[in-house]
């Protein structure tokens, strides 16, 4: 289910990250260099929870910027152009912004359109975590953004924490086998028909439960657990570096 957060986050692409491509064509774009440039804003975040309940973040107050279309992706299938090869119609690439396009610009691509959903990504990650830290780490857990971990590595390196983070966090669905962790969970940005259930051996419940709220709750996954559940609850984050 798409977080409505994303919806909003995805208003400040174009803006934000067109003006990025302009100004890293002259090598200067602070993001690339290894800085963070101010955040964009937005609404309210939404969210229900379950044992331990937590109020929604306060919005930001200023809005984000018009809608407009998403840069090509990157990891475009194909024969790539030689990273020597790569230059912008004008102006230079900076060393970090070469290192990122290397082996992901496809033969005949613009190299500029390829950064720009790059920086995209690094403008959704501050964004979202502007206005909700867990529905940004929930957002690359559930896929909404799928190219997080590369442009973070290469770009937003300031984001890192919050990858390592998504790495051991479960989207809605079913979980099982070796991707099913013990642990306590908190869901981020929940719907009001957020419930799961926490099977083990032969099927049988340990534990399950369900929010209308919209507030984040908390769940434990024990040892003894072999299935985990999830529907509506958008994401389950780890309490704890590991989970």
């Amino acid at each position: 289910m798409r977080n409505p957060f994303l919806a909003c986050a995805a208003v400040v692409l174009t803006a934000a990250a067109l003006a990025a491509c302009g100004s890293s064509a002259d090598g200067n774009d602070p993001e690339a260099a290894g800085a963070q440039r101010p955040a964009a804003s937005g609404p309210a975040a939404p969210g229900p929870s379950a044992t331990t309940a937590t109020e929604p973040a306060t919005p930001p107050t200023e809005e984000p910027a018009g809608p407009g279309t998403s840069a090509p992706a990157a990891t475009a299938e194909g024969p790539k152009t030689p990273a020597d090869e790569i230059t912008p119609a004008t102006g230079t690439f900076t060393k970090k912004q070469k290192e990122y396009l290397k082996d992901r610009v496809p033969k005949g691509m613009d190299p500029a359109a390829v950064l720009q959903t790059g920086e995209e990504t690094c403008a959704k990650l501050r964004y979202l975590v502007k206005a909700d830290r867990d529905t940004a780490v929930g957002a690359i857990v559930t896929g909404e953004i799928p190219d997080a971990k590369d442009a973070v590595a290469g770009l937003c390196t300031q984001h890192q924490d919050l990858v390592d983070e998504a790495s051991y966090g479960y989207p809605d669905g079913k979980h099982s086998g070796k991707k099913l962790r013990p642990g306590v969970y908190r869901s981020a940005s929940p719907t009001a028909d957020c419930s799961w259930q926490i099977e083990g051996a032969g099927g049988k419940e340990l534990s399950s439960g369900a929010s209308d709220t919209g507030k984040s709750r908390k769940i434990t996954i024990p040892d003894s657990a072999v299935t985990f559940t999830s529907t509506g609850c958008y994401a389950w984050l780890p309490e704890g570096a590991a989970g």
